[in-house]
């Protein structure tokens, strides 16, 4: 568990108050819709015959213009039937849902990846302007930087769980050169360097897996520990 005042967001601590979410204070979008199913297989998407338009308005208390706007800005149809429709598609509807209602902090975990180009750029220019006229944060975490030089205020670089750098955009020129993706390169590749040095110094250790207790879903044989069939829910 985090300490109580480890991480504060808007004076509260995120993982004790649950005014923060309770309220829509602060939101989360992130993930996709897909689950695993015994003997059928991992990353199965969530699927049924329901219209766009029913799941969207489905959620209550919404500024009916807010919600005319999101679709516009989403290019979702609302005659789509969410059992025949393509990854991206199914983004669109996700996105316009979490998006309905106000927020004063949003965190964003690799939402666009299913987007083409249009479609990411009208996301990222309508998170642009909700920052500019209500004030509020955005904060998103992507490995994609296509034609995002213009949209940050402030960039952020984690690394082995610290927060190796956060500064203003105008602290770095390659923004203006429209080279962010140069910027973050040479990040990893300098954390990279940083880390394989430090293990030349580092005693070697056996090579052993790590099992999980139990079994693999829907499998009759044991899963390996934090590899990519360890499911982690949030």
């Amino acid at each position: 568990m985090v300490e109580k005042g480890s991480v504060l967001v808007l004076g509260s601590s995120p993982f004790h108050n649950t005014d923060l979410t309770v309220h829509g204070r602060l939101s989360y979008i992130g993930g996709t819709w897909q689950r695993d199913i015994a003997f059928a297989g991992y990353n199965v998407p969530l699927q049924g015959d329901i219209a766009a338009i029913k799941m969207i308005n489905g959620v209550r208390d919404v500024d009916p213009e807010r919600r005319k706007r999101l679709i516009e800005v989403l290019d979702i149809d609302p005659e789509w039937r969410m059992h025949t429709v393509s990854e991206g598609q199914r983004r669109r509807v996700q996105l316009c849902i979490g998006l309905l209602k106000v927020f004063d902090v949003l965190l964003l975990d690799e939402v666009t990846v299913d987007l083409d180009v249009l479609g990411r750029a009208d996301l990222m220019a309508f998170l642009k302007e909700e920052t500019e006229t209500r004030k509020c944060t955005i904060i998103y975490a992507t490995h994609i930087f296509d034609g995002l030089e213009t949209w940050p205020s402030h960039l952020a670089f984690f690394a082995g769980g610290k927060m190796e750098c956060c500064e203003p955009a105008s602290s770095f020129p390659e923004l203006k050169e429209g080279k962010l993706v140069n910027l973050v390169a040479n990040w990893l590749r300098s954390r990279e360097y940083d880390s394989q040095s430090s293990d030349l110094h580092e005693e070697k250790k056996p090579f052993k897996y790590l099992t999980n207790s139990g079994w693999s879903s829907g499998r009759s044989s044991a899963s390996i520990k934090l590899s990519s069939n360890a499911v982690w829910r949030c």
